[in-house]
Formats: C-alpha cells, sequence, structure tokens
C-alpha cells in the first residue's frame, strides 16, 4: 500500500511519512477545534449538533491540515492537494479531468548515470498529468537505480537473454499498467513484442540531428567524435518515436546548437546534454498529452 501511496503521489519514503504524519496531527487538531467551535454555538448534542459538526469540520479541516504541514515541511504537496479538492467541489476540473482522462503511467528505459532521467522525474514532480511509475534499467550499478531509488520510484533490472529472447518483461509491464515507455540513454536494442504492445508510446533521445549520425553503435560520445571529425557547424538532439530500427522513427522535435572550432567530444556533449534538460521533459508531456487528447 504504501508503495502505491509513493508512486501516486511521487514521493520517496520519508515525504510519505512526513505526509501520513501530517494527516493524522490535522485531523486531531481538525476534531479538537471543531469541537471548541461547537461549545460556542449552544446546540444540544443530537441530530443537530452532528450535522454542524460535520459542516464546521469540513470547513476547517483544509487550515488545519495546511497549518500543520509547514514545520513538516509538505505545505507545497498539500497545498496542491487541497487544491484539487476544492477545484473538484467547486465544479472546476483541468480539461484532462473534464474529458475522464486518467493519469498516464510512464516506464523509462536508461543505462546510465540518469542525468536526464532525473530531469523528467522532477519535471513530472510538478505535472500531474502523469506519474514515472517505474524505471527500467540493464546495467547493475548503474547510477539510474539510485536516483530512483531517491524519489520513490519502483526499479526493475532486467536481464538479456529474457528481454531479448523471451517475453521482453512485457507481463511485467502490463502488469503495472505502463502506458508509455521513455528511453533516456538505453543502449539496447528494443525488441519487436514492446514496440508490437506499445505502438507510437516509445519515444527516444537522440544527441545529434537525425537522420544524420544515427544507427547502430552511435551514441554517447562516438556521435559527437563523428560530428566533429565531419566539420559540422551545428549539432543538436532529436526526439523521435521508436520502431524496430535504429533511430529510425518518425522524429517530432529538435532542436540544434553551434558546434566550435575548438569543439571536443565531451565539451559537445556538455552543451548537448543542457539541450536535453532543458527540451526532452517538456516535449514528452507535450506528445504524450496531444496523443491521449486525439484518441
Amino acid at each position: 500500500m504504501f508503495q502505491k501511496l509513493q508512486r501516486k503521489w511521487k514521493v520517496n519514503g520519508i515525504s510519505l511519512l512526513l505526509i501520513l504524519t501530517t494527516f493524522a496531527l490535522g485531523g486531531s487538531v481538525c476534531g479538537i477545534a471543531g469541537r471548541k467551535i461547537m461549545a460556542f454555538t449552544g446546540i444540544e448534542k443530537g441530530w443537530l449538533w452532528g450535522v454542524v459538526y460535520i459542516v464546521v469540520l469540513t470547513i476547517i479541516w483544509p487550515l488545519c491540515v495546511l497549518l500543520i504541514s509547514i514545520p513538516m515541511g509538505q505545505f507545497t504537496f498539500f497545498k496542491k492537494y487541497i487544491g484539487k479538492i476544492l477545484r473538484r467541489f467547486g465544479g472546476k476540473t483541468s480539461q484532462l479531468e473534464a474529458q475522464n482522462l486518467t493519469q498516464t503511467r510512464i516506464a523509462i528505459f536508461a543505462s546510465g548515470k540518469g542525468t536526464n532521467v532525473e530531469a523528467i522525474i522532477q519535471y513530472f514532480s510538478k505535472d500531474p498529468f502523469a506519474n514515472i511509475a517505474l524505471v527500467v534499467c540493464n546495467k547493475p550499478g548503474a547510477g539510474v537505480l539510485q536516483i530512483a531509488a531517491d524519489a520513490g520510484i519502483e526499479t526493475l533490472l532486467i536481464e538479456n537473454e529474457r528481454f531479448h529472447n523471451g517475453d521482453a518483461y512485457v507481463p511485467v509491464l502490463k502488469a503495472r499498467q505502463i502506458d508509455w515507455i521513455i528511453l533516456a540513454g538505453f543502449l539496447w536494442k528494443l525488441p519487436s513484442a514492446l514496440i508490437r504492445h506499445w505502438p507510437s508510446a516509445i519515444l527516444n533521445i537522440h544527441p545529434a540531428l537525425l537522420p544524420k549520425y544515427g544507427g547502430k553503435g552511435m551514441y554517447g560520445q562516438k556521435v559527437h567524435q563523428a560530428v566533429i571529425d565531419a566539420k559540422d557547424t551545428a549539432s543538436g538532439i532529436s526526439i523521435h518515436f521508436v520502431d524496430e530500427q535504429y533511430d529510425h522513427g518518425e522524429v517530432i522535435f529538435q532542436v540544434c546548437c553551434p558546434v566550435l572550432p575548438e569543439d571536443t567530444p565531451q565539451s559537445l556533449a556538455a552543451r548537448i546534454q543542457k539541450l536535453e534538460h532543458q527540451h526532452f521533459p517538456a516535449q514528452v508531456a507535450r506528445i504524450i498529452k496531444s496523443e491521449k487528447l486525439v484518441k
């Protein structure tokens, strides 16, 4: 149950404990304050007292919880939480809520340090449209696993044989109700089974302007070295749908940066990474929202 709450609210274990404590203390304070208020009304205990008491609690509960959330360091969470409740009571819902669209569940596949994963997690912690439900990694000890753990996100460490010659972990992803797969520095080619089960619902980012410098073996420093060797004056990032060929699916977003005469693969990589962190999370959100609204 606690893991489900962590995934739902996108918080780590410590934050979840503080949130639950705030709920408990806020409820107690609300009950005490409600009885104090009722003492001033002069209403005798009975059905009328019960009705008025419930109304009083309903009115003062948000204030009590918000006050308790301040010393608990959870004011931002409860401000959003209570705001969402009030919008529903007031009949004001977002475009997505009005169309009865459920929260999108995302699985991120990554192999390395996870800087793009961290940027995506931070972005969606402020956007209730989607939930980062799972981080999938093929490399034990990769930095991305710790990033996911710190964010309270479930991780899945996969092995080559099952991924490429078995069920491709499709049952695992289905059991977690994954809607979209995002590749953020994932170095294995996806098996056909995944692409069949998530058609037009897998996105990848490539550190060059496709169709140039894509294909098998073109990743990381190899891409940047190829750009420099070709004496290109511009490079950038490409976000594209994934099909059964390397870096071949429809490109849906590109942005450029200059390649300087003195650039090394490392300096160019640093410039490209800034573009990735700036644009990838927002474009993931834009694409998923637009695709789901069409459906």
